[in-house]
């Protein structure tokens, strides 16, 4: 019986060999993702979020199903693939890392452009101002003593993780994600390349700065650098905003300047570092730009909780100007890399020396 049922297997393997495989599907090239928050309804046709001005201008209209993230992704036929995170540090950093790992991407050589609303601190920047972020500092990670608690000649009660006392030297070098670094070098490129782009503002945004007596606060919006604080803690008021400046000063070793705070970048960067170790993405080709919606600081006579209570996510005295600052500063870059593609697919860019 076992010598009749030999040549029996030995046909069926021959005939499994010879059965043609199925084809693999190639990984679809990303040149680039481009990085919203959140959107407020539809992806379009309503009022819009962050991620709306994207899907509709830039013809966002292949939509690849993504249970595995927030929110399905949209694509182009140009190669700009467009990714929701949800609000958070951990939705972010989830939704990134489940990105990164989806073979049905090769995003090798994709740039990813982080583009959003932030609040902005009113000593650098007025309403609806972009800023682009070479310091990514996260907020969340430390120590906290309630304020009501604090030692008299403490300033906050945030502490950094393993010290015993604000800004305590010499920092803590370990293996925390409390500090990242942008490349410089594309940071300035994009800063140069847009620092002309035309903003707009809105009545409403006049009559705010208005309540501020002087200083840049006043300035119809503009493009800067600055670097941005990410909290899924969303602070607000006088004291918060000194800590900021603070905190990003003491992680950065003094090179950083705190100008936006945002809710999502830690995450988004720390998963993008570690799927650069691994191949899967550069993360030399990272940017992030935040358009302010809101003042971290509020304006004369405007207590910390009356400024809070006014913060409510579409209600911002700069909202729609600044989730259209964030599109028209973001898609100068986007239009300047598929432009130059042939060059920039291998070679990133780099400012040119300033004159």
């Amino acid at each position: 019986m076992a010598r009749r049922f030999v040549p029996f297997l030995i046909a069926l393997l021959l005939a499994s060999v010879a059965r043609p495989a199925v084809a693999q599907t190639a990984p679809i090239p990303v040149k680039v993702v481009v990085v919203s928050m959140f959107e407020l309804g539809n992806d379009t046709g309503d009022r819009p979020g962050e991620f709306q001005h994207w899907v509709e201008r830039k013809k966002l209209d292949r939509v690849f199903p993504f249970p595995q993230g927030f929110r399905d992704l949209r694509m182009n036929d140009e190669g700009v693939l467009g990714v929701v995170t949800g609000v958070g540090t951990v939705r972010a950093a989830a939704t990134i890392m489940a990105l990164g790992l989806d073979p049905r991407f090769d995003l090798s050589k994709a740039y990813w452009v982080v583009a959003g609303i932030a609040g902005i601190d009113a000593e650098d920047a007025s309403l609806g101002s972009v800023a682009w972020a070479e310091w990514i500092v996260d907020g969340d990670l430390k120590h906290e003593i309630d304020a009501r608690e604090i030692p008299p000649d403490w300033t906050t009660g945030m502490v950094p993780l393993r010290k015993s006392r604000p800004y305590e030297l010499p920092k803590e070098v370990g293996d925390t994600a409390e500090v990242f670094r942008l490349d410089a070098g594309l940071t300035e490129w994009a800063y140069q390349l847009t620092r002309d782009v035309p903003l707009t503002e809105s009545p409403e945004m006049r009559e705010e700065r208005a309540r501020y007596p002087e200083g840049v606060v006043r300035r119809p919006p503009f493009v800067l650098k600055g670097d941005n604080l990410s909290s899924s803690a969303f602070w607000i008021g006088a004291k918060l905003t000194d800590w900021a400046n603070d905190w990003v000063r003491y992680h950065t070793g003094g090179q950083g300047s705190f100008v936006t705070s945002a809710m999502e970048d830690s995450g988004t960067v720390q998963s993008l570092t570690w799927l650069s170790r691994a191949g899967k993405v550069d993360i030399r080709r990272v940017l992030v730009l935040r358009a302010g919606s809101d003042h971290d600081l509020p304006p004369p006579g405007r207590s910390a909780a009356e400024a809070l209570a006014r913060t409510k996510i579409g209600q911002y005295a700069a909202y729609g100007p600044a989730i259209e600052n964030a599109y028209r500063v973001g898609a100068a870059v986007v239009e300047a890399l598929l432009a130059q593609w042939s060059t920039y697919r291998d070679t990133p860019p780099v400012a040119a020396p300033r004159r």
